[in-house]
């Protein structure tokens, strides 16, 4: 079929790989961080001129990248809004990330709609600061001149396919960004613009929602682009998981997300229910503590980084001699326990040494992510093959301790750019149904990552005894914290 490229446009750079359409096989790649400026003592800016997203694309491309490409498909963060007006041009710099002005407005939002019930039934999640109704209604109360001015609501991958498009009439997104934006339903596949004007104050036009296969559109240079999606959708897509598989991912927070038939609504607000970029659904839980638990005990016990906490680790033994730590340092979402602290149990003289706190560390992590994976469990989705990924998932201690406390097959991919690949797929599977070749309802067979493959084994029973005893300690501290 030729060859295809997908591009991933994160909130720090733009990477760019070219792929065989047939097999997957990278053949060349690309990067450039975007020029940056306004971030203050190192951090991310809040609001981005989207121009930066075009200049770091041109230039990630340089040097006849795409010589030869047939397709591309674009990958981009996924909270980002573009708001524009009437002419296209934009009312003001895109706003980008957690962005924690819209806290206010998150919680505006959930008392007008009438609660995380509400929201829950509408669109399937619950209002917080990164979502794009939440920047709108922060828009709305902080720059209403700006408010009033916006005509057309645009995520990063939408505005970045309709520029490469050469700005056409016609603005196109996917399932799986649209389900990101707190304004459209992965259970009814609509949108809800009520909850546009709720949010702006006023209607806006919105993207059309195009199927995973479909083309946007073709360049006047004849090179076709595929609907694109969010990160999280391309990644998946990248990994090639499918129904019975889960991805457990490790940053300072965690969150479970795993590929189900069905969108979930979830009447406690801990799922949100996403769509992903095959017409499957997403459902993803989310926990607060994560590799902040690791770097909080490594501080504690004079660990020089997480490799010698989990050496620390390796030295004690499953259980942790009986010490049990809730990991909920900064609050936590699941469960919902946004005012508590983190929780040290099973103290005894015996247990009082860093190997043993080093170990509880890892698995109060690995436990509390375990609490999330029951959640989809509980709601009929079936994982019998857990992705794990972030730098954490290479240490000693988290492989040794994952598969048994999971209770399922652990795979740890080799770290690879998952979001570009995946928006490199996409491309290749619009290609292929534009000519004929491929299934609208099958995206390319491509192989599977290189990874590591660890089986629960002859632990299992262990992790599972571990898994109860941090439920036990749960369930005491706060009892009935899952109960809906």
């Amino acid at each position: 079929m030729g060859i295809v490229a997908g591009l991933d446009s994160s909130p720090d750079f733009t990477r760019i790989v070219v792929c065989d359409a047939d097999t997957g096989a990278v053949l060349r790649q690309g990067y450039a961080p975007h020029p940056m400026e306004g971030a203050e003592s190192g951090g991310r800016p809040s609001d981005v001129d989207p121009q930066a997203w075009l200049l770091s694309l041109g230039e990630a491309a340089g040097g006849g990248l795409l010589e030869g490409v047939q397709a591309i498909g674009v990958s981009s963060q996924q909270n980002a809004v573009v708001p524009l007006d009437s002419q296209g041009n934009t009312v003001r710099p895109a706003m980008v990330g957690g962005d924690k002005r819209a806290q206010v407005a998150a919680a505006d939002l959930l008392d007008a709609l009438g609660g995380r019930e509400a929201w829950a039934q509408a669109v399937g999640c619950v209002p917080q600061a990164a979502q794009p109704v939440t920047k709108l209604r922060w828009l709305a109360k902080s720059e209403p001149e700006a408010a009033a001015r916006t005509a057309v609501l645009l995520q990063a991958h939408d505005w970045l396919v309709w520029q490469l498009l050469g700005r056409p009439v016609r603005r196109t997104t996917d399932r799986g960004g649209a389900s990101g934006t707190g304004y459209w339903s992965a259970a009814t596949g609509g949108y809800r613009p009520d909850l546009v004007e709720l949010a702006l104050g006023h209607q806006a036009m919105l993207p059309e929602v195009i199927g995973p296969s479909d083309a946007a559109g073709t360049t006047p240079e004849g090179l076709l682009i595929s609907a694109g999606t969010g990160e999280t959708m391309a990644a998946a897509l990248g990994l090639g998981i499918g129904l019975g598989d889960a991805v457990v991912s490790l940053g300072a927070s965690g969150s479970v997300m795993a590929v189900h038939r069905e969108a979930l609504v979830d009447q406690s607000g801990m799922i949100t229910s996403l769509a992903d970029a095959t017409g499957m659904h997403l459902p993803v839980v989310t926990t607060l503590n994560a590799v902040r638990t690791l770097r909080g005990a490594a501080e504690l016990v004079g660990a020089a980084d997480l490799e010698a906490l989990s050496d620390l680790a390796m030295k004690s033994t499953p259980g942790s001699h009986g010490l049990v730590m809730l990991p909920y340092l900064e609050g936590e979402r699941t469960p919902n326990l946004p005012h508590t602290a983190g929780t040290l149990a099973g103290l005894r003289r015996e247990s009082m040494k860093p190997e043993h706190f080093a170990r509880a560390a890892f698995e109060g992590m690995l436990c509390g992510l375990a609490d999330a994976l029951d959640v989809l469990r509980g709601r009929g989705v079936d994982v019998r093959r857990i992705f794990l990924l972030g730098a954490a998932a290479e240490l000693p201690a988290v492989q040794s301790a994952a598969p048994a406390l999971f209770g399922a097959q652990v795979v740890v991919p080799q770290p690879a750019d998952y979001a570009a690949i995946g928006a490199a797929r996409q491309a290749a599977w619009a290609l292929g149904v534009s000519q004929g070749t491929l299934d609208p309802r099958n995206p390319p067979a491509w192989q599977g990552p290189a990874a590591q493959v660890l089986d629960p084994g002859e632990e299992l029973a262990v992790g599972q005894a571990v898994r109860q005893q941090f439920v036990s300690v749960r369930e005491q501290t706060h009892p009935g914290a899952f109960r809906a």
